[in-house]
């Protein structure tokens, strides 16, 4: 018996496949689509109880004089030159200047100040509560060196007014911290606070070098009184505007870790000789060709395997479309994205551990082999990887006897901090963010650069780096660049936020999530 193929029976057949081949496809968009509409990771706390028992008001005499108070802090020049090279002279100038411009910070009762590796500052300011457990607030003193020569629209010490910018350096890296805090501190005091909290301050002057006098000694002076933090807030992140493409309104990046840091030595050595007769590869040329193969390739793109997703998660339901539906979508979309940062050097720094060749050299003589060549090569490391990893990676690329591969020094990379919704530090930064800025959103974010806190990690699981100085488009290169600066009314906000801060740590528990 013979079957009949009709053509109705095959158009129902292609049919049925059609849809076998349509519909996972329909289904798929509409998740894509129903998760861009619905997503929200970015949970928010019910009602707060009230610790602000004095609000954060200036008037235009307080605001004259903090300015004025801030400006002569950046007009001292307290360079970190090198390890073994500081101005301290501007040190101890900076150090009466506080005893100066903040009297109620250093003869309160409440507040203890104490001197440490000649230098630094640290505050221990006694809470009435005593089984609150305390936290930590940091900044840092010293700057890197600046030369009006590079091209400053204004001497980089001057602390010169232009359009409603204080320029000069330190003004965001990070003196605006250091004065903030402290104003702050002093606005409370006057005004009668004691904190419910114990908390502390550390003003190290020597992070700019790897804080090996200042941050290193306070922590372990606290190590030897037992001292345990609840949470550490230094600088790293700040509250980007305009900075990610798609993003609708500002956004506050908090640093839950640091990137680790490597720095390898590359050397060659072979016999030395005339230019006339030269060997078929150079000491120059080998030690070129190993630097090469790092920079062609790079470190793995690891984008999902640390807390940078979490950002843009974080950030999802303010970006536009089509943006919206990809961040919303990382468990689809997570390759597409990361392969749009890789791209540029800035967003490269978050899904990569980075190679940067730092020092070149060799040579003595135009007609003269070199028998000796070296570079310096400085990797950052992401989140998800060891030293140890980053250092065998770079032996395996290299691959090349000839070129010998010495550690110089690092580090792992920092533990990651919580930013769940019942992680204190976290939810505290958070609100008092949102106090004092309503219309920014708030993530958690990596630093790719180094802070003092990561010493601090024996002290606190819970470090976070973050200062409320707003980066707009082409403000990152004003970092240890030209032309740093920072706005008036900025500053202004900067004392603010810690104003808040320091009372919304005074509450006991945080809120249950929002229902």
């Amino acid at each position: 018996m013979k079957t009949k193929i009709t053509k109705k029976t095959i158009l129902k057949f292609s049919g049925i496949l059609l849809l076998i081949l349509v519909l996972p496809v329909l289904i798929l968009f509409a998740v894509v689509i129903g998760r861009a509409f619905t997503f929200k990771v970015n949970t928010e706390l019910g009602q707060w109880e009230n610790a602000t028992t004095i609000y954060p008001s200036l008037n235009p005499e307080q605001k004259k004089q903090l300015l004025e108070n801030f400006k002569v802090a950046v007009q001292i020049p307290t360079v970190s030159f090198s390890e073994s090279d500081q101005n301290t002279t501007a040190l101890q100038e900076f150090d009466l200047l506080l005893r100066r411009v903040f009297p109620k910070v250093f003869s309160s009762s409440v507040v203890q100040h104490e001197m440490v590796g000649s230098y630094s500052h640290l505050l221990t300011v006694s809470g009435s509560e005593t089984d609150l457990k305390p936290y930590m607030l940091l900044a840092h003193i010293d700057v890197v060196p600046a030369d009006e020569a590079d091209g400053w629209d204004a001497p980089p010490f001057s602390a010169q007014e232009i359009n409603g910018f204080i320029y000069g350096r330190g003004t965001i890296d990070n003196k605006q911290s250091v004065m903030g805090i402290l104003q702050a501190l002093e606005y409370l005091l006057e005004r009668g606070y004691t904190p419910r909290r114990s908390f502390y301050i550390g003003l190290g002057h020597d992070e700019e070098i790897s804080g090996p006098q200042g941050a290193v000694n306070i922590v372990k002076l606290l190590k030897s009184r037992g001292v345990k933090l609840l949470y550490v807030l230094d600088e790293g992140l700040t509250i980007m505007d305009g900075v990610v493409d798609g993003l609708i309104g500002p956004g506050a990046l908090i640093g839950v870790s640091e990137k680790g840091q490597a720095t390898v030595k590359l050397s060659v050595s072979s016999a030395p000789g005339h230019s006339s007769m030269p060997p078929r590869e150079s000491s120059i040329g080998i030690l070129a060709s190993a630097v090469a193969r790092l920079e062609k390739n790079r470190m793995p793109n690891l984008f999902g395997h640390g807390p940078e997703r979490a950002t843009f998660e974080h950030l999802a339901h303010k970006f536009g479309w089509p943006y919206r539906m990809v961040m919303s979508n990382l468990w689809l979309f997570s390759s597409l994205l990361s392969s749009v940062l890789e791209e540029q050097p800035d967003t490269n720094a978050f899904v990569r551990t980075t190679t940067a060749v730092t020092m070149f050299n060799s040579g003595v003589k135009i007609n003269v082999m070199p028998a000796y060549a070296e570079a310096f090569v400085n990797f950052r490391i992401h989140s998800s990887q060891t030293l140890q990893e980053v250092l065998k990676l770079i032996e395996s690329t290299i691959s090349d006897e000839r070129v010998k591969v010495e550690f110089v020094s690092g580090f792992d990379p920092l533990p990651i901090s919580s930013y769940d919704e019942d992680t204190f530090g976290y939810q505290i930064i958070k609100k008092t963010v949102h106090d004092i800025f309503p219309e920014v959103t708030v993530s958690p974010g990596v630093c790719v650069g180094n802070t003092d806190s990561r010493h601090y990690t024996e002290l606190s699981p819970d470090i976070y780096r973050f200062a409320p100085s707003w980066y707009k488009p082409g403000d990152s290169a004003r970092f240890h660049g030209v032309n740093e600066r920072i706005s008036i009314q900025n500053y202004e906000e900067i004392v603010q936020f810690y104003f808040q801060l320091m009372q919304n740590s005074d509450i006991r528990n945080l809120p249950g999530p929002r229902t």
